[in-house]
């Protein structure tokens, strides 16, 4: 008697699939390196809303002592410099290597890693503070709960996160996709972000939104959050 043969589906489906995400994110980067590097610093310098609480965040990991900071999708490293320019020990990393090559010929001297910020190669609770400029929108919704337990994962009880994305309108709304120029990416409502967060021990200190009326590409809020992780 012959078998019936029956493919079974991965036990590893999830994982396979964003495993294909990153990807798929890495080659979008790495073809556009170039074009993105030279736009972006440009783009961040330009809008003082921008540095409001990134200058905050830096101010708050020096008035606790110091200590060793991830800029986490840190692309071509402008935002590594910026804090590094203001006394923080500041290192970066990316998933495009092509973007890490740019950000370490700019940056003579500093730390770049080529890396994924859902696993990164830092031990738990060693960093005083964690950055993420616009790098969770390229994470789809059903990873994001894991992206944000891993960034809670490295930070140093009291230590500070900050986090700055493309928001919801909506206070009520979770996620959305949107068009990004690069790879795929989603914007979600600052809301749903700081509830993730706060099953992981990281609580919101403040928040800045910033108008849509301020976006004349898309019209979208920019979300800048920032978080601490609970004390021991």
């Amino acid at each position: 008697m012959e078998s019936e043969s029956t493919e079974l589906p991965s036990a590893n489906a999830a994982f396979d699939a964003s495993f294909e995400h990153l990807a798929t994110v890495r080659t979008d980067y790495d073809a556009k390196a170039q074009a993105y590097a030279a736009f972006i610093g440009d783009a961040f310098t330009g809008s003082p809303l921008n540095h409001v609480l990134i200058q905050a965040f830096a101010d708050l990991v020096q008035q606790a002592g110091g200590g060793t900071v991830a800029d986490v999708g840190c692309g071509p490293g402008h935002v590594t410099a910026f804090l590094r320019d203001r006394g923080v020990d500041a290192f970066g990393v990316d998933l495009s290597p092509q973007l890490v090559a740019a950000a370490r010929e700019a940056n003579p001297g500093t730390r770049f890693d080529v890396g994924d910020m859902g696993a990164l190669d830092v031990a738990t609770g060693s960093l005083a503070g964690v950055l993420a400029n616009y790098s969770i929108i390229h994470t789809p919704p059903d990873a994001l709960p894991a992206i944000l337990g891993e960034l809670s994962r490295v930070l140093a009880p009291g230590g500070h996160l900050l986090l700055s994305f493309q928001a919801l309108a909506d206070a009520e709304g979770a996620v959305e996709a949107f068009d990004h120029k690069v790879s795929p990416a989603w914007r979600y409502s600052a809301g749903h972000v700081v509830s993730l967060l706060g099953q992981t021990g990281v609580d919101e200190v403040a928040r800045l939104t910033i108008s849509p009326r301020e976006d004349p590409v898309r019209g979208f809020p920019q979300a800048h959050v920032l978080t601490r992780k609970a004390p021991a």
